[in-house]
Parts: C-alpha cells; sequence; structure tokens
C-alpha cells in the first residue's frame, strides 16, 4: 500500500506538468519525476543485502550502521524513521543530481525559482549532468553568473520514502550518522521559502543528533573530529559571507561596466589569497580548495549563505526543554507557523547573546 502510495504521488506531480504553459517547465518536470522514479526502482531492502553473501563486507558493514542509525534516530531523536533508510540504491554516478545557481553579473543576489513542494529557492536540479550543464550555459548566454554543483544526497520531504545512496556510502560513520538526523530532520517540519530556518533546525538537530550518537556508542574521541570539521565549515562559511559583503558594496558603485569586472577579478584574487591564510591555521586540510580553484562569480558565492545562522537559537530552545526531542520539536512547529518576522523576532528572544 505504502509503495502504491508514493508512485501515486509520483503520477500527480508528473502530471503537473502538463497544466504548466512553459513547454520548458514541463521538460523540467518530466525529467525530475523521472529521476525520482529511477531512485524509487533501484531500491534494494537493506536486511535483504545484509543476508545476500555476495554484498561486500565493507558495504554491509555501512548497511548495518544505517540500520543502527536508524533505530537511533527513532528512540533517541524521536525522529519520524518510519520507512526511511530502509533501502539502498546504487545510482551508478558520482553525484546524485547538480543544482545549478545563477546570479546577475554584477549583483550577489542568486535567482530563485519556485516548485509546488519545496517552494522558492536559488537553485534549479536536475538528474543529469548533462542536463544541468546544458541549462547552465544557456544562463551564461543570458549573460548570468552560473554555478554548477553535484548533490550527493537529498530529502524528499515526507513525499516519498528517502533511501541512503551509493554516493554518500563512504563518508565516515559519524557523518553519514549525521546526514540521516538531517535529512529526517527536514521530514519533522519545513517552512517554505526560509532556507536559512530549514537548515538551521535541521544541522542543530543534526549535530545534537551526532553527539548523542557517539556518547551512546563510547566515542567520545570522535567528538572532538566532528567538532573541529564543523569549526572549519563554520570558518569557511565566514569567510564567503565577508567577501560577498565586499562584493555587494562593489557592484554599489558607479562605475562602467569594464572597471567593474576589472575591481571584481581583483576581490576574487583578494578572496583566495585570504583563505590561503585561513587554512594555515587547518592543520593541512584542503578541502575546500576544489571549491576556491572556481571562478569564485556571483553564483558561486551565492551557493555559501548563513543557514546555519540560526543554529545556537535552536540550541538555546532545546536547553529550554532541557533535551526533550518531541518537546522540542512541538516549540519549532509552534515558531514555524508565524511570519518570518515573528520568528526572527521569537528566536532572538531566545538566544540575546547569539
Amino acid at each position: 500500500m505504502n509503495r502504491r502510495s508514493q508512485l501515486a504521488k509520483l503520477c500527480m506531480l508528473g502530471a503537473l506538468s502538463i497544466f504548466l504553459l512553459s513547454c520548458e517547465t514541463v521538460g523540467y518536470y518530466t525529467q525530475a519525476a523521472r529521476g525520482q522514479l529511477s531512485i524509487m526502482t533501484g531500491r534494494e531492502d537493506i536486511e535483504r543485502l545484509l543476508a545476500d553473501d555476495s554484498v561486500p563486507a565493507e558495504l554491509k558493514e555501512k548497511l548495518e550502521l544505517v540500520l543502527a542509525v536508524r533505530q537511533f534516530a527513532e528512540s533517541e531523536m524521536q525522529l519520524p524513521v518510519e520507512n526511511n533508510y530502509s533501502t539502498f540504491v546504487d545510482v551508478g554516478r558520482e553525484h546524485v543530481v547538480w543544482n545549478v545557481f545563477a546570479a546577475p553579473e554584477f549583483s550577489t543576489e542568486a535567482i530563485n525559482w519556485c516548485y509546488p513542494i519545496a517552494g522558492c529557492v536559488s537553485y534549479r536540479g536536475y538528474f543529469s549532468e548533462s542536463a544541468a550543464s546544458n541549462y547552465a550555459q544557456r544562463l551564461t548566454e543570458e549573460g548570468y553568473d552560473v554555478y554548477t554543483g553535484g548533490v550527493d544526497a537529498y530529502s524528499t520531504l515526507g513525499w516519498f520514502d528517502d533511501s541512503l545512496l551509493s554516493t554518500v556510502i563512504n563518508r565516515q560513520d559519524y557523518q553519514l550518522a549525521g546526514l540521516i538526523f538531517h535529512e529526517l530532520a527536514h521530514q519533522v517540519l519545513y517552512v517554505q521559502g526560509d532556507t536559512t530556518f530549514n537548515e538551521s533546525f535541521a544541522t542543530a538537530v543534526e549535530r545534537e543528533g551526532v553527539r548523542r550518537w557517539l556518547e551512546s556508542n563510547g566515542q567520545e574521541e570522535f567528538v572532538a573530529t566532528a567538532d573541529s570539521a564543523l569549526s572549519r565549515q563554520q570558518e569557511f562559511v565566514d569567510l564567503v559571507i565577508a567577501w560577498r559583503e565586499k562584493f555587494t558594496e562593489l557592484y554599489s558603485k558607479d562605475l562602467d561596466a569594464g572597471e567593474m569586472r576589472n575591481q571584481k577579478q581583483n576581490l576574487q584574487k583578494q578572496m583566495r589569497a585570504d583563505y590561503e591564510q585561513v587554512k594555515e591555521s587547518w592543520d593541512g586540510y584542503a578541502g575546500y580548495d576544489s571549491w576556491f580553484a572556481r571562478s569564485l562569480n556571483n553564483a558561486q558565492l551565492s551557493t555559501v549563505a548563513s543557514y546555519n545562522s540560526l543554529v545556537p537559537h535552536f540550541n538555546a530552545l532545546l536547553a529550554t526543554v532541557e533535551g526533550d526531542m518531541s518537546a522540542f520539536f512541538q516549540k519549532v512547529r509552534e515558531i514555524a507557523v508565524l511570519s518570518e518576522e515573528q520568528r526572527a523576532q521569537r528566536l532572538n528572544e531566545l538566544c540575546e547573546a547569539c
């Protein structure tokens, strides 16, 4: 019954496209429906894979971990596990989806696209790298700054049972656990059009889940490792946001296009140099080198925003209920129904020092 229900939802989403005016829109939703269908038809039950002698031991070890994380997520984190992550899909490629981002040549404000379920977001996703590249090329020809990036996992926000994908299977154990906590948090609640609220909430749940998971398994030594990775990530985000403000300041000046482009390139060079200085304290970690090797155009800068800026506020809210996840989720739901301005005010009241 559950499988038939999910297929019915998929058919409904596909049917939506025929009522839309643009042939381009029809094509986009068609590829999205086909991509999701390929995920659903490629599912393999994890329990059956564990009983299959032909499955490599390394894969079985990860699958056993996922089942344990599922149980922990449900019993200790009060997350809506249901049938999520009970299946595995080998997608046969490096990424499951490629997102296309775009922004005007002289603006750091990204273009938004709006969808029936997710609301308005600053990217357009494709299940095919070539399709993403083709669309990116069209936007480039129209004069936009464009950036395309691969995505290894995504949440269907409860519309379908999410599967564990081969694109994430080789992550460290605590990272894989964190991914599951994060994506399941999106199924607890999702506010259309408020990415910062959604991602900050999911990140707060992820970090709390990873901490509890590691401590429950006697792996406190990995808590420091996880904290170090999060610290580097925050330094990266802070760096990009600071430089994005400098680009915004540049674009507010009354300059001709040629001079604006020259100064834009100079800022990009300075930003790379600043990154090299920040990286010196990372004990040889170079995980962001490939990102800084790209153009650093406005679209790329838009992919890094203060999505986690409300994490301390959600942490403060969790503290008010003494770590009770069910009570925490209820309080977050109460805040989520408020207007964006009221949500911000309520969260700021919880964390005046944040």
